[in-house]
Protein backbone atom coordinates (compact mmCIF):
# COMPACT_ATOMS: atom_id res chain seq x y z
CA UNK A 1 0.00 0.00 0.00
CA UNK A 2 1.25 3.28 -0.84
CA UNK A 3 1.90 5.91 1.62
CA UNK A 4 0.09 8.67 0.81
CA UNK A 5 -0.61 12.22 2.38
CA UNK A 6 -3.97 12.37 4.22
CA UNK A 7 -6.75 14.66 3.60
CA UNK A 8 -8.20 14.79 7.26
CA UNK A 9 -8.66 18.51 6.72
CA UNK A 10 -6.19 19.08 10.60
CA UNK A 11 -3.40 16.66 11.83
CA UNK A 12 -3.27 17.75 15.60
CA UNK A 13 -0.34 16.57 17.69
CA UNK A 14 0.92 17.70 21.24
CA UNK A 15 2.35 21.22 20.21
CA UNK A 16 1.72 21.25 16.94
CA UNK A 17 -1.37 21.84 14.47
CA UNK A 18 -1.28 21.71 10.72
CA UNK A 19 -4.81 22.79 9.42
CA UNK A 20 -5.01 21.63 5.77
CA UNK A 21 -8.12 23.21 5.03
CA UNK A 22 -6.01 26.48 5.26
CA UNK A 23 -2.69 25.54 4.22
CA UNK A 24 -1.68 26.90 7.85
CA UNK A 25 0.81 25.62 10.68
CA UNK A 26 1.01 26.17 14.47
CA UNK A 27 3.02 25.65 16.90
CA UNK A 28 2.04 26.17 20.37
CA UNK A 29 -0.90 28.38 19.19
CA UNK A 30 1.60 30.76 17.24
CA UNK A 31 1.63 30.43 13.44
CA UNK A 32 4.81 29.61 11.48
CA UNK A 33 5.78 30.62 8.31
CA UNK A 34 5.92 27.68 5.64
CA UNK A 35 7.35 27.24 2.30
CA UNK A 36 5.36 25.14 0.04
CA UNK A 37 8.06 22.45 0.16
CA UNK A 38 8.23 22.84 3.71
CA UNK A 39 4.82 22.87 4.53
CA UNK A 40 4.23 19.88 1.74
CA UNK A 41 7.24 17.78 3.80
CA UNK A 42 6.04 18.24 7.25
CA UNK A 43 2.17 16.81 5.81
CA UNK A 44 3.27 14.21 4.03
CA UNK A 45 5.87 13.15 7.74
CA UNK A 46 2.97 13.65 9.83
CA UNK A 47 0.33 12.17 7.58
CA UNK A 48 2.27 8.73 8.46
CA UNK A 49 3.49 9.04 11.62
CA UNK A 50 6.00 6.36 12.82
CA UNK A 51 6.56 5.14 9.71
CA UNK A 52 10.15 5.63 8.68
CA UNK A 53 10.24 7.75 5.46
CA UNK A 54 12.99 7.31 2.65
CA UNK A 55 14.24 10.50 1.20
CA UNK A 56 13.83 9.13 -2.06
CA UNK A 57 9.85 8.87 -0.71
CA UNK A 58 9.73 12.11 0.48
CA UNK A 59 11.29 13.70 -2.62
CA UNK A 60 8.67 11.95 -4.88
CA UNK A 61 5.45 12.63 -2.46
CA UNK A 62 6.66 16.62 -2.08
CA UNK A 63 8.70 17.59 -5.58
CA UNK A 64 6.50 15.04 -7.84
CA UNK A 65 9.66 14.38 -9.73
CA UNK A 66 12.21 11.62 -9.72
CA UNK A 67 14.45 10.87 -6.94
CA UNK A 68 18.06 11.60 -9.01
CA UNK A 69 18.75 14.61 -6.87
CA UNK A 70 16.71 14.39 -4.13
CA UNK A 71 19.32 14.32 -1.33
CA UNK A 72 20.40 17.95 -0.79
CA UNK A 73 17.06 19.15 -1.37
CA UNK A 74 15.06 17.27 1.04
CA UNK A 75 17.82 17.69 3.70
CA UNK A 76 17.89 21.31 3.58
CA UNK A 77 13.60 21.05 3.60
CA UNK A 78 13.82 19.19 6.75
CA UNK A 79 16.75 21.42 8.42
CA UNK A 80 14.73 24.65 7.80
CA UNK A 81 11.50 23.03 9.29
CA UNK A 82 13.10 21.63 12.08
CA UNK A 83 14.37 25.22 12.83
CA UNK A 84 10.94 26.41 12.54
CA UNK A 85 8.69 23.63 14.42
CA UNK A 86 10.77 22.50 16.55
CA UNK A 87 11.40 23.62 20.40
CA UNK A 88 14.71 22.26 19.78
CA UNK A 89 16.00 21.70 16.52
CA UNK A 90 19.28 20.01 17.81
CA UNK A 91 17.02 17.67 19.41
CA UNK A 92 14.29 17.32 17.80
CA UNK A 93 10.77 16.41 19.11
CA UNK A 94 8.75 15.58 15.74
CA UNK A 95 11.25 14.82 13.01
CA UNK A 96 13.19 12.42 13.84
CA UNK A 97 16.37 10.81 12.04
CA UNK A 98 16.63 7.70 11.19
CA UNK A 99 20.59 6.63 10.59
CA UNK A 100 20.92 5.94 6.83
CA UNK A 101 17.38 5.78 6.21
CA UNK A 102 15.41 8.84 6.53
CA UNK A 103 12.99 10.72 8.53
CA UNK A 104 10.04 9.47 10.77
CA UNK A 105 7.41 11.64 12.33
CA UNK A 106 6.88 11.19 15.96
CA UNK A 107 3.47 12.13 17.90
CA UNK A 108 5.03 14.35 20.38
CA UNK A 109 4.11 11.85 23.17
Amino acid sequence: EPMQITTASVLSFPGLEIKQNQRRVFQDGEEVSLTRLEYSTLVFLASNPGNVLTQEQIFEAVWNMDSDSCHSSVVNVIYNLRKKIEPDSKNPTYIKTVLGIGYKFASGE
